[in-house]
């Protein structure tokens, strides 16, 4: 099969992947093959391919927003049938037994591992992954706008809960990419109000397309205070920014993977009057399950740009230029 190989973490500008031919993968017990149709583009492969992150595996196949049909079934994998669409999201595998696992918290596993970074992900034609961790596309999605709900998606319904927002609030959006442009319509759909901070004219008009109702950036004060909010761009210096326009009782949620150093806060100015910050690490199968369904009520409507597979260094470097308006999404063949 055709894929796009990591051999050692470069920038972007210095194209770090390289097209590879290598082995089909074969499923093990209770594993199916998918071959690919589409993989979205994040940040998050951005951070690996640079060496933002600790890598576990080189060579290393990044991508895990995978939309692909079952073509091969391992032993004991009974749950879909040969020719299903099924996608694959960044948590891989959990070990079941830990006390976050049993607490329904299995996105806290300190044993997970995650596609596209502990096992080679969608960057390729065809990939492999455990039945119990992949999940049926909604039928009114194509197969590259169903890419973005696999992490991008999923991940800012993750953070969207734990920002605690009630239907009718105000709600701030710090970045507009490939998440929050899915985030904002689950928002709009409970009734709340939507505020983007973001420095793109690009994003900019598309949020207010997806009914931003004030558009602006991170330095602007806006009319009025959020009730919670949510900071995408991996910015540490956005903190005390975003601290400084939430209402009292507000929540602050990080939904970056990374941060760059966060300035040190005013206590008495940005956290007084019970005022909260918190991270939002991964996401879970039970989160996967809920935004997919969302997205086919809604129905949430994705915006994407489609790259060759074989131009995936050229996608992710318009990611890190911020000049795709909604999500990336490398297409095979």
């Amino acid at each position: 099969m055709r894929a796009m190989l990591l051999n050692a973490p470069r920038p972007a500008e210095q194209e770090p992947l390289v097209a590879s031919d290598l082995p089909t993968p074969e499923p093990g017990p209770g594993e199916v093959r998918l071959a690919v149709r589409a993989c979205g583009v994040c940040h998050t492969d951005l951070h690996t391919v640079e060496g933002d992150l600790a890598l576990p595996k080189l060579p290393l196949v990044p991508g895990h927003q995978v939309v692909g049909t079952v073509e091969a079934r391992g032993k004991g994998a009974t749950r879909f049938a040969l020719g299903d669409r099924l996608g694959v999201p960044w948590l891989y595998h959990t070990c079941g037994r830990c006390e976050f696992c049993k607490r329904g918290l299995e996105n806290l596993c300190a044993n997970a591992q995650f596609t596209g970074l502990h096992v080679d992900g969608g960057y390729a034609e065809a990939m492999t992954v455990s039945q119990e961790f992949a999940y049926p596309i909604p039928e009114g999605f194509s197969d590259a706008e169903a890419a973005p709900l696999l992490c991008a998606g999923i991940i800012g319904y993750r953070a969207l809960r734990l920002s605690e927002i009630q239907p009718g609030q105000r709600l701030g959006l710090y970045g507009f990419g490939g998440s929050a442009h899915v985030t904002i319509q689950v928002a709009r759909h409970w009734g709340c109000q939507v505020y983007v901070f973001t420095r793109s004219q690009g994003h900019r008009r598309l949020a207010r397309e997806l009914g931003a109702v004030w558009v602006g950036g991170a330095e602007d004060t806006p009319p009025a205070r959020m009730h919670s909010s949510i900071l995408f761009a991996p910015a540490g210096v956005l903190v005390p920014q975003a601290l400084d326009s939430l209402e009292r009782g507000g929540t602050l949620a990080l939904a970056g993977l990374t941060m760059t150093p966060i300035p040190e806060l005013d206590y008495d100015r940005l956290l007084y009057w019970e005022r909260t910050v918190r991270s939002v690490a991964n996401f879970s199968r039970q989160d996967a399950a809920e935004l997919l369904q969302l997205a086919e009520q809604i129905p949430i409507q994705t915006t994407v740009q489609a790259f060759p597979l074989e131009a995936a260094n050229e996608a992710l470097l318009a990611l890190k230029r911020s000049e795709i308006s909604g999500a990336g999404v490398l297409v095979p063949n």
